[in-house]
């Protein structure tokens, strides 16, 4: 893949230069460039193995860039109905790479977002993961990375306006993973990514523990499952283990505390899924 357009502007250069230059700290000025030129460079070098992480991988950036690369590194090529449950994918890099050329991509969020590719054949549906407007057994693929996590908490504070989505009510995810299995066609495939560790609510989002990822597995009728869990340490990711990163804390950077080298960017572990809709 050629460097995206927005990555050849000299103001997101700049911005990735001060950042480095200024100690990396996350989410000061330029981190989201940054970390949008480390994840699209690990997958234009296709150079990501699930199984283990180079050390230093994605030193002082959120689990995005472990989501994503991992997401690409499992996705057939083949084409397809794909659904992305909260627009994961909903940037030009992504939709433009190979491994989704042949795909038909239905994108589900809450709200309209300030990027929209309807020109690239992209459709977007505004609603509710909970009820999806879809039939059954329709989707090839499901994607839904770091999104589950807001279900049923106060997505007021980030993602929409509707104050009904103002709620406190984190055992409704189920009802997503069902609708998942629901529009998702047996032998279909769903992806899922949620912060892993401490379990914990922060208001408008949840933390999962191993019983939290197990009750949402235990609702999806799969045949195969595989569980990839990744932690972060000072030095970076690595690959880890549900009991090595049980103690996973999570830094909410809405909380107005300072940051420290010692702490991760976001998550201090994600759980990575994939399951086979059984047939």
């Amino acid at each position: 893949m050629k460097t995206p357009t927005w990555l050849r502007n000299w103001r997101v250069r700049r911005k990735i230069r001060i950042f480095q230059s200024q100690g990396s700290i996350p989410w000061t000025r330029g981190y989201e460039e940054f970390k949008g030129q480390e994840v699209l460079r690990t997958l234009n070098a296709g150079s990501f193995d699930p199984k283990h992480l180079p050390s230093g991988y994605g030193y002082r950036l959120d689990e995005r860039i472990v989501e994503i690369p991992w997401l690409f590194s499992r996705l057939s090529p083949c084409s397809g109905r794909l659904l992305d449950a909260g627009s994961a994918l909903n940037y030009e890099a992504y939709l433009r790479h190979p491994i989704l050329k042949k795909k038909e991509i239905h994108i589900c969020t809450l709200a309209p977002e300030s990027q929209c590719f309807w020109k690239l054949g992209i459709s977007y549906i505004y609603g509710d993961l909970r009820c999806l407007p879809h039939q059954n057994n329709w989707f090839d693929e499901v994607v839904c990375a770091s999104t589950l996590e807001h279900v049923g908490m106060d997505n007021t504070r980030h993602y929409t306006a509707n104050r009904a989505f103002c709620e406190e009510a984190p055992d409704s995810v189920l009802l997503v993973m069902r609708e998942f299995a629901r529009v998702l066609r047996p032998g279909g495939r769903l992806f899922i990514t949620v912060p892993f560790g401490q379990p914990a609510s922060h208001g408008w989002l949840r933390i999962f523990d191993r019983a939290g990822v197990e009750k949402l597995l235990h609702t999806f009728p799969a045949e195969r499952r595989e569980i990839s869990i990744y932690q972060y340490c000072p030095q970076g990711w690595k690959r880890s283990s549900m009991e090595e990163a049980a103690e996973a804390a999570f830094f909410d950077v809405h909380a107005g505390k300072p940051w420290t080298p010692s702490q991760p960017a976001s998550s201090g572990a994600v759980c990575c899924v994939e399951l086979r809709k059984a047939g």
